[in-house]
């Protein structure tokens, strides 16, 4: 329902991966979610890349992880 564009098995993937992780709610209200509507592929992969903090700190476990959500997300 969030999601206006088509997409591939991989895109839905790892939005799937992402919202599992970070909730619908924050997927809704994202730039991301945004950049994807409007047809921004690519800004929307990149976008992947900005949520791997969590209290205000850089996970390295979430680094990997969004890391492998950009490259499932751009297969």
């Amino acid at each position: 329902r969030l999601v206006k564009v088509k997409l591939t098995q991989g895109q839905f993937d790892a939005l799937v991966s992402f919202a599992y992780n970070l909730g619908a709610r924050t997927l809704s209200s994202s730039t991301l979610l945004r950049k994807l509507n409007a047809g921004d592929y690519a800004g929307a992969a990149d976008e992947f890349l900005r949520w791997n903090k969590a209290g205000g700190k850089v996970l390295n476990g979430l680094t990997r992880r969004r890391e492998a959500e950009r490259a499932l997300f751009l297969s």
